[in-house]
């Protein structure tokens, strides 16, 4: 259903931290949002607990609108458009829309 999957490298294209890259850690489908590793960091104060002995200020990912995201390709290194191919054997696969390189070969069911 969505072309970013989860350890696919991404560019961030809008927002506070744009032309930022990072490595998908999860992606939220309900929310239509993904969290991205070292993009997107937000201060929470945390308050001391019994469990935390350390109150303060922390720095925490948050997750980012996956329309605000691009793949970035490995051959031609920069963020591109994804389009998905079926081979003959029903294998699906994402492809560059600038190199025609394969980003990604998904298993036929």
């Amino acid at each position: 259903m969505f072309k970013i999957r989860r350890g696919d490298t991404v560019r961030v294209i809008a927002g506070k931290d744009r032309g930022k890259q990072g490595k998908v850690i999860r992606v939220l489908t309900d929310s239509r949002k993904a969290l991205v590793e070292g993009v997107n960091f937000v201060t929470k104060h945390r308050r001391r607990t019994q469990q935390e002995q350390h109150s303060g200020m922390i720095q925490v990912e948050r997750p980012l609108y996956l329309s605000n995201l691009m793949v970035v390709c490995g051959s031609c290194n920069s963020a591109v458009r994804v389009k998905c191919v079926t081979a003959a054997d029903e294998t699906k696969s994402r492809v560059c829309k600038k190199c025609n390189e394969m980003i990604e070969e998904k298993k036929k069911r």
